[in-house]
């Protein structure tokens, strides 16, 4: 028989699964109310669209060098200074397709097969699994409403040795924002027991009451990923960062080099215009916010009252337990019936993950208010 690598039993992202599940329907002629992906409404400001049109009129869009035009890892250095007063060389900067392209470099730089790295359950699956495709292990550290869906050091500890960890923050599926003083004591702890940290901050800009702190305030030596999707609306543009310590910059170069040569030329020019565009983008996080206070009332009117802090992104992490026992079924259901699309919590927590649904309010506000009614007359009926 002819090998199949191991890495073939990779397991899925079950949003995007969901997502496949709702299209399908769609080609059968349903409206689908889609609350399943983290994709905001409204696309690239028009100051990207802009630059991107007039650069496909002037410019022939070849091949950047890996690491990124030299103007926009000039911009993302100066968005630092500008929202956070942390002084970036541009030359710590990386340009990639994307934070998941992102992730993978600096797993490969920054970790070897078999080493042990930290993730959060509940978390971002992506980080565990691809952890696990690249043979790296990933080591689940539960966090849960004790702690407001909050790493601590002592969680940290309880996972026994690490040679990295991954932290974000507002995070994903919950919310959470960590504040100083939770960032000054992770930091602290993996200096001290030599525990590479990598820093997942792409939902910056998209909180509805402090603004979330960056890790290079505390950690200079930190990877850390952002991206143009979420606060910049730029999804399907394939487009992010990492910034760096010294000690990965070239060979997360080289790696790049190999395994995609660049970033697409054309939304590198759309992401350096975009940083001009935040009157245009910071309206969104009031209309953010304002679909959180639609979600969140709705869930309360089910009767759906325990759920995770959503201080940040655009999620509700909803326990169902009173529900099912079964998340993944139950969301299916709930597409096949209602027509709305929802993610299961095994996606971002394999062992009690089965008790919740993620919501995401990210999309169109008229179709999230219908999922509430929807919601609301399916579980009176039940």
């Amino acid at each position: 028989m002819i090998k199949v690598s191991r890495r073939a039993a990779i397991a899925p992202f079950y949003a995007m699964e969901m997502g496949a599940l709702a299209a399908a329907e769609i080609a059968k002629g349903h409206r689908v109310l889609a609350m399943n992906i983290g994709e905001p409404a409204g696309g690239a400001p028009l100051g990207a669209r802009r630059a991107a049109a007039a650069a496909l009129e002037r410019y022939n869009l070849g091949y950047t060098v890996s690491a990124g035009l030299p103007r926009l890892r000039e911009r993302i250095a100066e968005h630092y200074q500008d929202w956070y007063d942390v002084s970036v060389d541009p030359s710590r900067v990386s340009v990639v397709a994307g934070a998941s392209a992102g992730f993978t470099l600096a797993f490969l730089a920054a970790f070897d097969v078999g080493d042990r790295v930290g993730v959060t359950e509940p978390g971002y699956p992506c980080y565990r699994n691809t952890l696990q495709a690249l043979g790296i292990t990933p080591v689940g550290i539960p966090i849960g409403p004790e702690t407001g869906y909050r790493l601590t050091p002592d969680a940290v500890a309880a996972a026994g040795e690490l040679d990295g960890l991954v932290i974000a923050s507002p995070s994903n599926p919950t919310g959470t924002v960590l504040a100083d003083n939770d960032l000054r004591a992770l930091t602290t702890y993996c200096h001290t027991h030599n525990i590479r940290l990598i820093a997942d901050e792409i939902y910056h800009g998209l909180t509805f009451d402090t603004p979330a702190p960056t890790v290079l305030n505390f950690a200079p030596d930190a990877v850390v990923l952002n991206s143009f999707s979420k606060y910049f609306g730029m999804t399907g543009w394939r487009l992010g960062w990492i910034v760096a310590p010294d000690d990965l910059g070239s060979a997360l170069d080289r790696f790049a080099q190999n395994l995609y040569i660049c970033a697409p030329h054309v939304a590198q020019i759309a992401g350096a215009a975009a940083f001009d565009c935040h009157d245009e983008l910071r309206p969104r996080v009031d209309d953010i916010k304002r679909k959180r206070a639609i979600v969140l009332n709705g869930l309360q009117a089910c009767g759906l009252t325990n759920y995770a802090p959503a201080d940040g992104a655009f999620y509700a992490y909803v326990d169902v337990s009173s529900i099912t026992d079964d998340s993944l079924a139950l969301t299916k259901q709930w597409l096949d019936e209602l027509k709305l699309a929802t993610t299961s919590g095994i996606d971002f927590d394999p062992v009690r993950g089965y008790h919740f649904v993620r919501f995401s309010y990210a999309g169109n506000e008229t179709d999230i208010e219908v999922a509430m009614e929807r919601l609301g007359t399916w579980i009176a009926n039940r």
